[in-house]
């Protein structure tokens, strides 16, 4: 009985939370979810999966999960990089800046996820960009301390890629790594939260 208490507890937190508090969605899907009238975990919970990965692409399966409090990410034990990235390429080439916006963000999110699980942060942020034709081009930006946290990884990387000429040009690949890495701590197994600032972890 306890723990069918616990478990209500648990899906009554997860269903009022503000759809900001999830661990993964930054200010740009937040924004998006916005639009389409789901400003709380109840209001996520109520789409389906094939709505979700309709708008969020693969990422739609993660927000699937999380508004019921499900996490399969496996617990990693951590080892020393040289550099900690992603990369998605594009199975249609983007031509709608919104839309390389949204997927820059969903990458920072699982850069910031991967620093997580190496518990280390990065002074170096790297940004790659791949056009249909197959140029490629990369900006870096190294700052005085390191970084991990997803709103600052995503700002650096907007910054570094809003000067770039898109003018009659689709992108077909976006990546962002970090390196010049903080790897002092990087002897532990750990869990990653489910949730921003909410002092619980699932």
């Amino acid at each position: 009985m306890r723990c069918l208490r616990q478990a209500a507890s648990v899906y009554a937190f997860v269903e009022q939370l503000a759809i900001e508090k999830f661990h993964g969605i930054g200010e740009v899907t937040a924004a998006k979810m916005h639009s389409l009238g789901i400003h709380t975990g109840a209001d996520l919970k109520e789409r389906s999966l094939l709505e979700l990965t309709h708008h969020f692409g693969k990422a739609g399966n993660y927000y699937y999960k999380i508004a019921r409090a499900e996490d399969d990410r496996p617990v990693e034990a951590n080892r020393v990089c040289k550099s900690i990235g992603a990369e998605t390429s594009f199975a249609r080439d983007l031509s709608d800046y919104s839309e390389m916006l949204q997927e820059l963000e969903q990458i920072a999110q699982i850069v910031e996820q991967r620093l997580e699980q190496h518990e280390t942060r990065g002074r170096t942020l790297t940004l790659k960009v791949k056009f249909s034709d197959y140029q490629q081009l990369t900006r870096s930006k190294t700052m005085l301390a390191p970084i991990g946290e997803l709103s600052t990884i995503f700002e650096i990387a907007k910054a570094l890629f809003e000067p770039i000429d898109l003018e009659n040009r689709s992108v077909r690949l976006l990546g962002i790594s970090l390196s010049n890495l903080d790897n002092a701590k990087q002897t532990q197994v750990i869990q990653l939260p489910l949730f921003q600032n909410a002092g619980i972890i699932f």
